[in-house]
């Protein structure tokens, strides 16, 4: 039997801590106010500065979440996976704009769920306010952390270190499934930079690369590598 969009949010939803407080009922209001979108590759979700009326979990694909400098530069500041929730902080904020745009890297599908209307909800679910602003305080930590690596550490750190956070558990290979440049934007190197790095672990017998398969050979050394 063919599932309902309602039934496909509620169900993801409810996997996700964000919501896990939430009683049936209040399940049912957040679904009548939510709705699934799907979005082409390359298509905007929502444009910085734009006014804020939604918070979003991806369901499928990978969405981008990047600012664009005085310059023209852009800054990939993160990029939610499936069963992840973005934008959903801003709830706590007096900002009524995105501080960043959205866009898919490949084909997606996230729920939309209605900023005010949930805003207006947690009122009723004081367990929900403190999960979210747990969910806050980690994600507030990983930025810490990721601006400790980003000024502090090599580009080969950065780059071994992601490895080590794509690598499966008890697998010595993974796919890169994001284009190069995204990956190195991602870690605030040029794409030349990125190919470089690469190329050095490989001659170091660390790596290779075939394709977007890469194979660990020496993981003790890649471990090596992202301290420095």
């Amino acid at each position: 039997m063919k599932k309902n969009n309602a039934d496909i949010i509620k169900q993801n939803l409810k996997r996700h801590h964000l919501f896990s407080k939430l009683t049936e009922l209040q399940l049912d209001r957040v679904n009548r106010f939510s709705q699934i979108r799907k979005l082409d590759s390359g298509q905007l979700l929502f444009n910085q500065a734009d006014k804020v009326t939604a918070f979003y979990m991806v369901l499928s694909g990978k969405i981008k979440l990047f600012r664009m400098s005085p310059d023209g530069q852009e800054k990939i500041i993160e990029i939610p996976k499936p069963g992840e929730v973005f934008a959903e902080a801003l709830m706590f904020t007096s900002q009524t704009d995105y501080p960043v745009s959205a866009s898919a890297l490949s084909e997606s599908t996230v729920i939309c769920i209605n900023a005010k209307s949930f805003h207006e909800m947690l009122w009723d679910s004081t367990a929900t306010c403190l999960l979210l602003l747990s969910d806050m305080s980690i994600r507030l930590r990983g930025l810490v952390s990721e601006i400790d690596k980003l000024t502090l550490h090599s580009g080969t750190c950065r780059v071994a270190a992601y490895m080590i956070q794509e690598l499966p558990d008890d697998k010595n290979t993974l796919e890169l499934d994001m284009a190069k440049s995204i990956i190195a934007a991602r870690l605030s190197i040029k794409p030349e930079t990125f190919s470089r790095i690469i190329k050095s672990l490989n001659n170091q017998g660390i790596l290779s690369i075939d394709g977007n398969s890469v194979t660990i050979h020496d993981i003790d050394a890649l471990k090596q590598q992202s301290l420095l």
